[in-house]
């Protein structure tokens, strides 16, 4: 017959397995418990058996035992925990992949009804169509404001209706009708609020974003420092390109304005000294286009006439 421990026997049980728990993992999910059963917890605890342990407690607890074996092992990281214990919160210790186990948790949810007083998580629509509710039964749906008909001696919802918006609490009446049509609008589990991992702190967010989301985070910070660093005239890496392009271009302006030239700007002074030197290649290559669908029409045998390059509308120019 097992030995019935006291409550101050259990205390020290609990604080030698969280320390136990800290020593040997170092990734953490926080996870919000609210409104999860006892049983739904222990499913969810042989789902994750393996290299994740759950480990639920009083917070008060959980925050002496924390702040007492950072003191003891001098590893200051761990009171990054403490701040994030606030509610009916759990601890995940676990070994593998976070992003993995997070879904894990995310699958063992439970439906559930909408009780009286209980904050919607999500709004709430009944959606059209028989009920099978006879039409002494029409009351509910007065009360609600709910549009009904009856057909073949049932209530039938006309159209759809927001019942009960997110973040308001469920009415009585409101919870006789959904429990009358046997809809169970919510369902529940664990809730990762909070990712620990070596000291750092972040929000589960992170876990979902992917290699793409990353390249673009940074492109931007770049194109930011790019931007900075051209309105302040400070060089770096990142503005160092258009700093050159715009460079050259107050040297060529100086020496398009004055005689100073360099190769470069010698093609530019040629152009803008007789411009119709562009003109007359552009009315050249203008005809030479337009005759390829007549050529490619009478000899189809024959290959496609090339495109006209970039060099024969006088781009050359600018390279």
């Amino acid at each position: 017959m097992a030995v019935k421990l006291t409550k101050a026997q259990k205390k020290i049980a609990y604080d030698a397995k969280l320390c136990r728990l800290l020593d040997n993992y170092t990734q953490i999910l926080v996870v919000a418990a609210d409104n999860v059963g006892s049983n739904q917890l222990q499913n969810i605890r042989q789902g994750l058996r393996g290299d994740s342990v759950v480990l639920m407690g009083k917070n008060t607890m959980m925050k002496r035992s924390v702040k007492l074996h950072a003191e003891s092992t001098g590893n200051k990281a761990f009171l990054n925990l403490v701040p994030l214990l606030v509610g009916n919160v759990g601890l995940i210790f676990t070994k593998g992949d976070v992003k993995e186990v997070s879904e894990v948790v995310a699958k063992y949810k439970v439906g559930a009804p909408a009780r009286v007083g209980l904050i919607a998580p999500i709004d709430v629509v009944v959606p059209p169509g028989n009920t099978g509710l006879d039409p002494s039964q029409t009351s509910f749906f007065q009360v609600l404001n709910i549009p009904t008909k009856i057909n073949k001696g049932t209530v039938e919802i006309i159209t759809p209706v927001e019942l009960i918006r997110k973040g308001e609490k469920v009415g009585s009446s409101e919870a006789a009708l959904l429990s009358k049509l046997a809809i169970r609008p919510f369902s529940y589990g664990l809730v990762v609020v909070s990712v620990y991992d070596n000291g750092s702190v972040f929000s589960p967010a992170v876990l979902d974003l992917t290699d793409d989301d990353l390249l673009n985070m940074f492109a931007d910070g770049v194109s930011m420092l790019s931007s900075l660093s051209l309105a302040i005239s400070y060089p770096t890496i990142a503005a160092a390109p258009h700093m050159f392009v715009n460079s050259f271009k107050n040297v060529l302006a100086v020496a398009v304005a004055t005689e100073y030239s360099f190769p470069q700007a010698d093609e530019v002074k040629e152009y803008l000294k007789d411009p119709s030197k562009f003109a007359v290649a552009a009315v050249v290559a203008a005809p030479a286009t337009g005759s390829a669908p007549a050529a490619a029409s009478k000899e189809e045998e024959k290959k496609e006439e090339p495109e006209e390059s970039d060099d024969d509308m006088g781009f050359s120019l600018f390279d």
